[in-house]
């Protein structure tokens, strides 16, 4: 039954209720007015932390004085919070999450809004929260590189739809890596080491460095590097039940080298130079069953697998390539600033996947051929390769009044994707032909897919002083997008018709409009502000692959044809939320209450039998929930910070499909009132800190960190009616390994809730900062994401996260 309007919005009105509560008492709680900041000061009593400065409404201003949610941890929390990667960055930021989809591969949401796990082979979909680094785009979908936090100054996290400066893909949110700038006059240089053990694992450890050189009276270099060896964990048991160990570990290695000239006072150029390169053996990844190896066979040797353990039959490798040059210039005129942005970026994917449990439900199941047939190794190649060119060009200016800024923005990104199965050995042994018009011999899926997006806008925002505590901002972006596509497909699994046709889908998509953004901010006193907004955020629709119609079922083709395109995304956000200094100016307080309201949510399906991917629009859905932080430093030895979020992020439409007899059902869990996928109700996040003095100017400290992630779905196809079961005799007469000993496998698809705590012991003086530290003290296995093959009939596994590790690290400054 459909909610009442007033009803579904009740977790939004009570946050705003709890909002105006929690102002109230602190508006009128003894030690947050100015008079008390002075007696504080002027007792010489310490005050909370420095002020952060962000750039998140592109001009710097202290974080406390944004009318807007935004958090930004620096580099020196992060640091002692044990923070490696954007993961670890969400882990402790209220209303953020990242879910891990396997080396390499994360997906980004911002406030509960999530359309579920984008999958590798979906290259057109784009993404709902942007990724910048400093001023340059790099957000790629599925497959956003996941930069080294070191040398970086602060993660600016920006909440809510921030698509009027920073465009598509920033649907309901935006992360920005702000690095490290060249500093003209300053000498200096840093370097960090890191060891590592991971319980039941391997070593692991990094080597970083870091240097600011000036030349001259004028200009600076910066340059920083690092390369890391990260352990593996997981262990795969082989076709001959041996067992590879710690099958998952990598490498990580990058450098940056950016240069800054200032000619006079006025005109500054920085350009600047960033590769990174990535190389894993394997997938975080654990099997709870696989068609191959599970205890139910009797023709084939039963395999129970390990907690921390996969069935797999080769290397799944993964290589990532990410390469950044780009150049900054700005120019003071004295009463406005010009600033040109221009960036280029270069990737190079290739992820390989043992496919050999979807071929073997295919070749085995479907087919019914030989063991010796459906047990070949099979591996997929899926390729990416993206070249992506913007330019940015904007002003701003301001006096006391009036704060404004405007610009123009274009970009242009080639991305081709490809797949490969190569079955070697396939046509011999099987009788069947596989040569295609461009599929190879014994190559059973061939795909060649070209995009090409071309984007223009033009953007503004103005921030007036109505009066001297009550501000109006004002801003939006006309944009224009246009996308081509080229598709081809090829291979026995994809094309019906194969050796005699291709399976072609080109197409094209193209949206235009115009999202604006309003908000209010009001100043209770000197220490409390209160700010209220309403702003629209938007995704690019896109053009769906075609079914892979040979694997598909009758019910399924019926089901999931006929779905070429889908539309743009968009969404509404309403806010209303309150930042305040309490404790004498030790401490602050920062809440939001939010409703996001979308339409046409690009939700991502699992075409059941046909192992294919799709987009369907959803007309309706919503999130809607609360966000608290409170950070403070009581005394000059302790300090601590507490961040949470609830919400309650729902569909609010149902889609059914009608089969030959005419029943009517569900599609994929597409129901309202169904949990949007990928995001917990709950979320919490705490750090604490106590340090004292030790002799000869050392420094210690103990840090505690404890982060609680709630239950999620993966997809929204994992709450369908009966999702969680496995019918293993879906292929009867031809189960391989039967007869089999039981006829179902179940599985809980909703991922359960996690706790994990870290614990870092540390000494530090002027130079030196040493860090004992334990991470996952409790050794706690993670279910992060649920990773299927085929609808599940072929395999049924989850990404996992490193176990207990223990390490010691080290920074110096020279």
């Amino acid at each position: 039954m459909k909610q009442n309007g007033y009803i579904s919005r009740l977790p939004f009105l009570l946050g705003a209720a709890f909002v105006f509560a929690l102002l109230i008492l602190v508006s009128g709680a003894p030690g947050v007015h100015a008079e008390d900041d002075d007696k504080d000061e002027k007792a010489g009593q310490s005050t909370y932390v420095e002020s952060v400065k962000v750039t998140a409404r592109k001009r710097e201003e202290d974080l406390q004085e944004v009318p807007m949610s935004v958090a930004a941890p620096t580099e020196e929390v992060l640091r002692q919070r044990g923070a490696q990667n954007i993961e670890d960055v969400a882990a402790n930021v209220a209303g953020f999450n990242v879910q891990n989809l396997g080396p390499g591969q994360s997906q980004v949401a911002m406030r509960g809004v999530s359309a579920g796990q984008i999958v590798r082979d979906q290259p057109g979909v784009k993404e709902q929260v942007g990724v910048y680094l400093d001023e340059s785009v790099i957000s790629l979908s599925l497959f956003t590189p996941d930069i080294d936090l070191f040398d970086t100054s602060r993660i600016e996290v920006l909440r809510g739809p921030q698509g009027t400066l920073f465009g598509s893909g920033s649907l309901s949110g935006t992360v920005r890596y702000i690095t490290n700038q060249p500093e003209i006059g300053k000498d200096e240089t840093f370097g960090e080491f890191n060891f590592t053990s991971v319980d039941g694992g391997e070593f692991g450890g990094d080597v970083k460095l870091a240097t600011n050189m000036p030349l001259g009276d004028n200009s600076a270099l910066r340059v920083s590097a690092y390369t890391s060896s990260m352990p593996g964990f997981l262990d795969a048991r082989r076709p001959d039940l041996q067992i590879d160990r710690d099958v998952n570990s990598g490498d990580r290695a990058g450098a940056r080298i950016a240069l800054r000239y200032e000619p006079n006072e006025n005109f500054s150029i920085t350009p600047r130079i960033i590769y990174q390169e990535v190389e894993m053996d394997g997938w975080n990844r654990i099997d709870d069953y696989n068609i191959l190896a599970n205890p139910f066979t009797t023709t084939r040797p039963a395999v129970t697998l390990g907690e921390r353990e996969q069935f797999t039959q080769l290397e799944e490798e993964f290589t990532d390539e990410f390469f950044l040059a780009d150049v900054t210039l700005s120019y003071d005129f004295g009463g406005a600033e010009l600033t040109s942005v221009t960036s280029y970026t270069d990737r190079d994917i290739l992820v390989v996947r043992d496919a050999t449990a979807l071929t073997a439900s295919i070749t085995g199941g479907t087919l019914g051929l030989a063991q010796e047939v459906f047990s070949l190794d099979a591996p997929l190649d899926d390729a990416t390769t993206a070249e992506m060119f913007t330019q940015e060009l904007r002003i701003s200016g301001g006096n006391d009044r009036v704060e404004w800024v405007g610009g123009l923005f274009y970009s242009t990104i080639e991305r081709d994707y490809s797949q490969d199965l190569l079955v070697f050995g396939f046509e011999d042994l099987s009788g069947i032909g596989t040569t295609g018009l461009l599929a190879p011999r014994d190559t059973l899926f061939f795909s060649r897919l070209g995009y090409d997006l071309d984007q223009i806008a033009l953007f503004g925002e103005a921030n007036i002083a109505i009066t001297d505590r009550f501000d109006l901002t004002v801003g939006g972006r006309f944009y224009d997008f246009e996308e081509d596509r080229t598709q081809v497909f090829d291979g026995i699994f994809g094309n019906d018709n194969n050796g005699t046709a291709l399976v072609e889908t080109p197409g094209s998509v193209e949206a235009d409009g115009f999202v604006p953004r309003v908000i209010a901010s009001f100043e209770l006193n000197d220490n409390v502000r209160l700010n209220a907004q309403a702003s629209q955020g938007f995704r690019l629709g896109g053009i769906n692959d075609p079914l892979n119609v040979p694997l598909c079922t009758p019910e399924d083709e019926i089901t999931f044809g006929g779905r070429d395109t889908w539309e743009d995304e968009e969404l509404w956000n309403y806010e209303i939320g309150a930042k305040a200094k309490v404790m004498g100016g030790r401490g602050t307080i920062n809440v939001a209450a939010f409703l996001a309201d979308i339409t046409d949510l690009q939700a991502t399906v699992t075409a059941g039998s046909c192992s294919s991917r799709l987009v369907f629009n959803v007309p309706e859905a919503q999130s809607q929930g609360l966000e608290f932080e409170f950070a403070a430093a009581p005394n000059e030895n302790f300090d601590f910070a507490i961040s949470a979020s609830v919400l309650e992020a729902e569909l609010k439409s149902t889609i059914t499909s009608t089969d030959a007899g005419g029943g009517v059902s569900v599609v994929s869990g597409i129901q309202d009132g169904n949990r949007l996928p990928s995001v917990p109700e709950l979320q919490v996040a705490a750090a604490a800190t106590y340090q004292w003095q030790m002799e000869n100017s050392w420094l210690g400290y103990l840090t505690l960190v404890y982060q609680h992630v709630g239950s999620r779905f993966t997809q929204i196809g994992d709450q369908a009616a009966g999702f969680g079961t496995v019918d293993l005799l879906a292929f009867d007469p031809s189960n391989i390994g039967g007869p089999l000993t039981q006829s179902t496998f179940t599985f809980n698809p909703e991922l359960p809730s996690y706790d994990l705590v870290n614990l870092r012991l540390g000494f530090a003086d002027g130079k030196w900062d040493w860090a004992f530290y334990i991470n996952n003290v409790g050794d706690e296995r993670a279910l992060l994401a649920l990773d299927q093959e085929r609808g599940t009939l072929a395999r049924v596994g989850y990404l996992t996260n490193q176990p207990r590790t223990y390490g010691v690290s080290t920074r110096r400054s020279f």
